[in-house]
């Protein structure tokens, strides 16, 4: 059988017999070619399937609870107003949207590229390469994002004994200080953690995650005790399009739960169990989201938010008048900002592992070490860019540009589901997006409107990113492609619609229903 060249064997001619350059961002890698490689590593060593559902649901809630609670809160409530918890809730639904996609095509493809294989294998490599490139913008910019938040809960916990950390280095420039130093430390030990090995990083992060829905679902039982119905009045002091824009920017909190589908490769039973953590940890997160807005409003006129750090604790503060449960809660804190970099960090690394295996950026990102099961190398490159980023870059433009990525990917695969269901019926989907097609017409329709949403300097900042991708990819993506480097004859085998390549059992009539 003949295979995609992979990074294990002779590099592909970067001259004869390659497609035109239409023809190149036209070509699609096969499903099931996907799926053999991931099963054979690649002709090196492979990445130890180890997780169960409980760890891909931990991965999951890992990187998406406690964002936009712990760091943007303040921000996003000014946007708001009362009607904070109706934009986490609209962010919630447009996430689900994509959710349900995302369920079915990790259940399908169960591979470590996430939404990026799932474009490489119904647009195309150049849309897989424009999906890439925002995931990169996702994932690492929302670590640096989650992290910069560290100094505010790090300077609650020291305030509580009367000391605090010079702005100098706990803020980054533009926001009062020079760099973040708490921010990169909690980086550096999540990278040094993942280096280790994914099945101990797992189950570091389950305890947190653990730690961090305890003291949430603490703040809500404080928090109601100073609740005033009084604070939800006006509910729309800005206007409905002051709900849109702050959803717009929470959304930025719902963007971790495609971690899960980036273990594709150390899942134990990726076809079942992917699908389920992608929607159990769906339904955990929204539901402690918008019960968390509401008690917080219910505890503060939504004037307060305004400006105001580490909203949550200084509520705490205020309410109970013990400094020993603010140092609780702020310590619960740094753990869950600690649990979100050390999964969304995971999440990136094996995007780029999918992305160099395929010859589109270089090959020191899809190298898997024989001592630990895990690309240490790319880890550890991609830990010290994301820890500069978080030191050195403020929250707010670091937030908004994370947004812009993470929607234009979640639309993609939306479009995915509906061309596979269109061109491929035969094959094996362990969970089905229900109301096809209208379910993912309306996923990447409201990505497309909290799009619209954002503001003009981040489009700005998102294209220039995008020109910074057409430039790697023409200098280095495009002459190092695998895919690319098969001859028309191989690329026609490949393609070849044959299930038992997949090595799943034959189509029911119920699915192909």
């Amino acid at each position: 059988m003949m295979t995609v060249p992979t990074l294990s064997g002779p590099a592909p001619d970067r001259t004869a017999g390659r497609p035109g350059l239409g023809a190149q961002l036209l070509r699609r890698k096969p499903i099931g070619q996907m799926v053999s490689e991931a099963e054979s590593g690649h002709g090196g060593p492979k990445l130890v399937r180890s997780f169960g559902v409980l760890q891909l649901t931990m991965i999951s809630v890992g990187a998406t609870l406690g964002t936009g609670i712990l760091v943007i809160l303040g921000e996003s409530v000014p946007l708001a107003g009362p009607a904070i918890w109706i934009s986490f809730a609209i962010a919630g639904f447009a996430a689900l949207l994509s959710a349900v996609s995302y369920a079915e095509m990790a259940g399908m493809v169960p591979v470590s590229g996430s939404s990026y294989s799932y474009t490489y294998a119904t647009m195309g490599e150049g849309m897989a390469w424009v999906c890439g490139w925002c995931l990169v913008l996702e994932y690492a910019v929302s670590v640096a994002a989650v992290a910069v938040g560290a100094g505010q809960y790090v300077n609650e916990t020291l305030a509580v004994f009367g000391q605090v950390l010079p702005d100098a280095v706990s803020q980054p420039p533009g926001d009062g200080g020079l760099v973040n130093i708490p921010a990169m430390v909690i980086v550096v030990l999540a990278t040094i953690l993942l280096v280790r090995g994914a099945k101990e990083s797992a189950w570091i992060n389950t305890a947190i995650v653990v730690v961090k829905v305890g003291i949430l679902l603490f703040f809500c039982a404080v928090a109601f005790t100073a609740f005033n119905a009084g604070n939800f009045e006006p509910l729309l002091p800005m206007g409905a399009a002051g709900v849109s824009a702050a959803a717009s920017r929470v959304f930025f909190s719902y963007i971790g739960f495609d971690a899960a589908s980036t273990a594709g490769e150390e899942a134990r039973n990726p076809k079942r169990d992917l699908p389920r953590a992608i929607m159990l940890s769906m339904v955990i997160v929204t539901t402690i989201y918008v019960l968390v807005a509401v008690a917080a409003i219910g505890a503060r006129p939504w004037g307060w938010f305004d400006g105001t750090e580490a909203a949550l604790v200084k509520i705490l503060e205020e309410t109970t008048g013990q400094p020993w449960i603010a140092l609780v809660f702020a310590v619960g804190a740094v753990l869950a900002i600690a649990s979100i970099v050390l999964t969304v960090l995971y999440g990136q690394t094996r995007i780029l592992l999918s992305m160099s295996r395929d010859g589109l950026i270089p090959k020191i990102f899809g190298r898997v070490s024989r001592r630990t099961g895990t690309p240490a190398a790319g880890t550890l490159l991609v830990g010290i860019a994301v820890a500069l980023t978080a030191g050195l870059v403020p929250l707010g433009a670091l937030a908004d540009a994370t947004s812009i990525g993470t929607l234009f990917a979640f639309a993609l695969v939306n479009v995915a589901v509906i061309y596979l269901r269109r061109t491929r019926p035969e094959l094996e989907r362990t969970f089905r997006v229900p109301f096809f097609p209208l379910t993912p017409v309306l996923g990447a329709l409201m990505c497309a409107y909290l799009m619209a949403n954002l503001g003009a300097d981040t489009w700005v900042t998102f294209g220039i990113w995008m020109l910074v991708g057409l430039a790697a990819y023409f200098g280095y993506g495009r002459r190092n492609s695998r895919v690319a480097a098969l001859s028309q004859e191989e690329y026609r085998e490949l393609s070849r619609p044959e299930p038992s390549t997949l090595s799943t059992p034959e189509p029911t009539k119920a699915e192909l229903s």
